[in-house]
C-alpha cells in the first residue's frame, strides 16, 4: 500500500520527498498514520530489500488497495477526486519538485569471479604428528603445511583475511615441541593481545601429545608483558609495578599541570590527544630532542612530552610504552646482556606482524641477530594501525633485514563466502603498495554482497535496525549481526535506534556517548544555558567559546550576588581589558537569552553563526583531532536536532541517550546473544554471519583527512583506509551489505571511490 492519511492528509509515497521518509515513519510509529480505506492505524514499512510501503499495525496481512486517485479541472482549481469525494488538490501531499531524488532499490555488487570449489590434489609427504592432527580434526591445507614444516630460518608467512593464521601458528609450535624436540624456553610466541596469548595456549592444549608443563614454560604474551618480564628482572626496583601510570587520567594530570606553565586551557586544549602523540613519538623510538614538530600544535605536544618525560624520571615512575622503550635501552647499552637473551630465544613466532611498530621491530632485530629464526605471520592488506605507529612496511620489506627469509602465502579463506571474498579481494586490489595475494573462499552463499542507499544517517539506522528485526523473528539470533562504522561518532543514529527498539546490543566500552562530545556538550550547553541562566556546569562549558578563562566563573557567582542577576545577566556586566569584547558579551547575552523561543536547528545554527562557535574552532585549529574535527561533530549535532521540535525535547534526548550510553555499556559485559556496534578498527579479528558497513560515502570511508592527504599527493592514508574498508567486507560470513547514504551531515555525499572498482561486470576465472 503506497498510500496513508498523516494529520488529515493523504500521503502517496512515491510522490513523497525522500527527506520525508523518516519523518513519516517516525509518525507512524507513534500511532499517527491511518489508512484511508479502512481507517486502521498504519506503518512505513523502511528496510533494506523492499521499496517502502505501508502495512497495518495489529494485522500485518491485511492489504486494503490505494484508493483511486483522478484528479478534475474545474476552472483554474485542481481536485484529487478519492472512493467518491472531491479534495483540493493542495489538500494532498501528493506533488514533489521534479529535482527530488525517489527511493532508491538496493543492488547487488555487479562484481563476481565464477566460484570453483577448490581442491589441492595429491597431498604432500607429512610427518606423524600431522596426521595425528588431522585425525584429531585439525587439517592443513598445503600452504598451511609448508609453513609449519619451514621451522629454520625466517619464514614471512602472508595469511590473508580468514586464512587460518592462528592455527598455522599454534600447529607450528605443537610440530617444534613435538617432532623437532626443541626446548620450549628457546621460543618466543609474540601476540597482540593477552587474549589472543591465552587462547594460542588453549589451543595448543587441545592437540594430542601436548603436555601443560611443556606449553607452561613457552615464552608468551604481548610484548609489553614479554619485555617488562625481561626489565623487572634486571632492574626490580625501578619498574616494580607500583611505579607505572596505569590509568590515562594520572598520564592526563601530569600534562595539565605541565600545560599550566604555557597557560593551557583544559577545556581548549586536547591533552587526550596529545598523549596519543607521545605515545606515537616514543614507539618510533624519537626522544623529544629528536622531534621536528610540524605545526605549533607540535611543538605544544613536544614541550608537553618534555616535561612528561622530566617529571615521570623525577618521581622514579614509568608508562606502559615505557616497558618496551626500557628493555630496548637496556639490550642495547648491555651487550652481554643482549648476548645471554639471543643465546637464551633461538625461536620467535610473531602474530599480527603488520602492526608491529619501530621499538617492536628492533627488539626483535636485537634478540634475533644470532639465530634468524624469524616466522613472521601476518596480513599487509589489514594493516590499519598507523595512527599508535605501526608501520606495514616491515612486513612488506621483510627480506631486507631477514635476506634468506622464505616466503609462504596462505591464500585459502576460511570464513567468508566467495561472494564476499571475490568482492573484497577484487576491491584491495586497487591498492598500489602490497603484496600480491589471490584470495579463494570453500564455500558459497549464493548471496551477492548488498549496496543498499538510504537518504541519511537516520534513515540508514532505521532500514538495519529494521532488517535486523525481520531477520530476528525469523529465527536469526543477535550475535549473528554486526553494524560497523568508520570512527564513533558515526554510530550516533544506529544506537539509538537499537536504544528505542528492543534488541539487545553491545558496544567498544571506551565509546563515548555522542552527547557527551567536548563540542557536542559545549553546543548543548548553551541551549541549557538559555533555559536556566543560572546553570553553572553549562555556563562552564561556554566560556571557552566566549574566549574567557574558567577563572572568570568565580567572578560570575560573585557579580551575580552583587547585581542581583542570573549568572548569564553577570556576564554584561563583566570587566575586561578590552572594551570590544565586553561589547561582545553584552550582545551574546540577548542572543543565548533567545535561544529558548527557536526550534532546536535553528538554535544551532545561531551558536554557529552568531555567537563564535565556529571561530572558537578555527582558532582551535584540527588538533581535536586528524580523525574527527569538531565543526564535524557540530554537523552531526544539527542532523540530530531535525527530529526535534523542541529545544527541551533535543536536551531531555541527549540527557537519555547518554544514560543510556552508560547502561548498555555497564550490560554489554553480560550480554553474549546480542548485535555487536564497533568501529571497523575494533572489529578486525572478529567473525559474524552478517555485517553492515554504515557511511560507505567519500568523507567517511575513507575519511577526510585522507582525502585531504591524497589531493597533497600523499597516497599512503588513502590505501590505509582501503584496507580499513577490506578487514570490514572480510568480518562477514554469509552476508554483506553496505549503505551508501545519498547525504552525509546535511549535504549531498558522493559515493565512497573503494566501491568502483565493486561496480563492473567482470567474469574471469579464479
Amino acid at each position: 500500500m503506497k498510500t496513508a492519511i498523516y494529520q488529515h492528509q493523504n500521503i502517496v509515497l512515491d510522490n513523497l520527498a525522500r527527506e520525508q521518509y523518516q519523518k513519516i515513519f517516525l509518525a507512524g510509529k507513534n500511532g499517527e498514520l491511518h489508512c484511508p480505506t479502512c481507517a486502521q492505524k498504519v506503518r512505513l514499512l523502511l528496510g533494506i530489500h523492499e521499496s517502502p510501503y505501508f502495512f497495518h499495525t495489529q494485522e500485518p496481512e491485511i492489504h486494503c488497495p490505494d484508493p483511486a486517485v483522478t484528479t478534475v479541472t474545474e476552472g483554474s482549481a485542481s481536485f484529487s477526486v478519492q472512493n467518491g469525494f472531491k479534495l483540493p488538490k493542495g489538500r494532498t501531499i501528493t506533488e514533489t519538485p521534479n529535482n527530488v531524488e525517489l527511493f532508491r532499490p538496493s543492488k547487488t555488487i555487479e562484481y563476481l569471479i565464477p566460484f570453483k570449489q577448490v581442491t589441492e590434489g595429491c597431498q604432500q609427504k607429512r610427518p606423524p604428528y600431522l596426521l595425528d592432527l588431522a585425525e584429531s580434526g585439525v587439517v592443513l591445507d598445503r600452504s598451511q603445511t609448508a609453513a609449519v614444516l619451514d621451522t629454520e630460518g625466517s619464514v614471512l608467512v602472508l595469511a590473508g583475511a580468514g586464512s587460518g593464521k592462528t592455527r598455522v601458528l599454534t600447529v607450528r609450535t605443537a610440530f617444534m615441541l613435538h617432532d623437532k624436540q626443541i626446548d620450549p624456553r628457546t621460543i618466543m610466541l609474540v601476540t597482540f593481545t593477552t587474549k589472543a596469548a591465552a587462547e594460542m595456549k588453549d589451543r595448543l592444549l587441545s592437540y594430542p601429545q601436548m603436555k601443560r608443563e611443556k606449553i607452561n614454560q613457552l615464552v608468551t604474551g604481548t610484548f609489553h608483558s614479554i619485555f617488562y618480564r625481561i626489565l623487572m628482572f634486571h632492574d626490580g626496583a625501578n619498574w616494580s609495578a607500583d611505579k607505572l601510570l596505569k590509568k590515562e587520567w594520572q598520564r592526563d594530570k601530569i600534562l595539565k599541570e605541565a600545560g599550566k606553565e604555557i597557560n593551557l586551557s583544559e577545556k581548549e586544549f586536547a591533552f587526550d590527544l596529545a598523549l596519543q602523540q607521545i605515545g606515537f613519538w616514543k614507539n618510533s623510538l624519537l626522544m623529544p630532542n629528536e622531534v621536528r614538530p610540524a605545526s605549533e600544535w607540535d611543538e605544544t605536544a613536544v614541550f608537553l612530552y618534555k616535561k612528561y618525560e622530566e617529571y615521570k624520571l623525577r618521581e622514579g615512575l614509568f608508562d606502559f610504552d615505557d616497558m618496551l622503550l626500557g628493555c630496548y635501552q637496556l639490550l642495547n647499552s648491555s651487550p652481554d646482556l643482549l648476548a645471554h637473551y639471543q643465546d637464551r630465544f633461538q625461536y620467535f613466532l610473531i602474530d599480527e606482524f603488520q602492526d608491529v611498530n619501530k621499538v617492536q621491530y628492533e627488539l626483535i632485530k636485537l634478540l634475533s641477530g644470532k639465530h634468524q629464526n624469524v616466522c613472521a605471520v601476518g596480513d599487509d592488506d589489514q594493516a590499519i594501525y598507523s595512527f599508535r605507529g605501526s608501520d606495514p612496511s616491515y612486513l612488506l620489506e621483510f627480506e631486507k633485514d631477514f635476506p634468506a627469509a622464505k616466503l609462504v602465502i596462505l591464500e585459502q579463506n576460511y570464513r567468508s563466502s566467495h561472494e564476499i571474498v571475490a568482492a573484497s579481494t577484487q576491491m584491495i586490489a586497487a591498492n598500489k603498495v602490497r603484496r600480491m595475494k589471490r584470495m579463494k573462499a570453500q564455500f558459497s552463499s549464493g548471496l551477492l554482497p548488498l549496496l543498499f542507499f538510504p537518504f541519511d544517517e537516520e534513515e540508514e539506522a532505521t532500514m538495519i535496525v529494521t532488517d535486523i528485526q525481520e531477520r530476528i523473528s525469523n529465527g536469526e539470533n543477535p550475535s549473528d549481526f554486526a553494524v560497523l562504522y568508520r570512527t564513533n561518532a558515526g554510530s550516533r543514529a544506529i544506537f539509538e535506534r537499537l536504544a528505542s527498539s528492543n534488541l539487545p546490543f553491545k558496544m567498544d566500552q571506551d565509546a563515548e556517548s555522542f552527547y557527551q562530545r567536548y563540542i557536542v556538550r559545549s553546543a548543548l550547553s548553551f541551549l541549557k544555558v538559555s533555559l536556566n541562566e543560572d546553570d553553572p556546569h553549562a555556563l562552564s562549558d561556554i566560556l571557552p567559546f566566549l574566549f574567557l578563562k574558567q577563572a572568570v566563573l568565580k567572578e560570575l557567582k560573585a557579580q551575580s550576588i552583587l547585581k542581583d542577576c542570573s549568572f548569564l545577566e553577570a556576564l554584561s556586566h563583566l570587566k575586561t581589558a578590552h572594551a570590544f569584547q565586553e561589547k561582545k558579551l553584552k550582545k551574546a547575552v540577548t542572543l543565548i537569552r533567545g535561544l529558548k523561543h527557536m526550534s532546536p536547528i535553528i538554535a544551532i545554527e545561531k551558536i554557529e553563526k552568531d555567537l563564535g562557535f565556529l571561530d572558537f574552532l578555527k582558532k582551535r585549529g584540527n588538533e581535536s583531532s586528524k580523525l574527527e574535527k569538531g565543526s564535524d561533530d557540530l554537523k552531526d549535532l544539527k542532523v540530530a536536532a531535525k527530529s526535534f521540535e523542541t529545544i527541551e525535547a533535543l536536551l531531555a534526548h541527549s540527557e537519555h541517550m547518554s544514560a543510556m550510553n552508560k547502561e548498555i555499556k555497564k550490560l554489554s559485559k553480560h550480554f553474549i546473544d546480542a548485535i555487536s556496534l564497533s568501529t571497523i578498527h575494533r572489529a578486525k579479528g572478529l567473525e559474524y554471519k552478517t555485517v553492515y558497513i554504515i557511511g560507505t560515502v567519500d568523507g567517511s570511508l575513507p575519511h577526510d583527512f585522507a582525502l585531504e592527504a591524497q589531493r597533497n599527493g600523499d597516497f599512503t592514508a588513502i590505501e590505509e583506509e582501503r584496507r580499513l574498508f577490506y578487514v570490514a567486507m572480510t568480518r562477514a560470513r554469509n552476508q554483506l551489505y553496505i549503505s551508501v547514504p545519498q547525504q552525509r551531515r546535511g549535504k549531498k555525499a558522493n559515493p565512497s571511490r573503494f566501491l568502483a572498482p565493486l561496480n563492473k561486470k567482470k567474469k574471469t576465472d579464479s
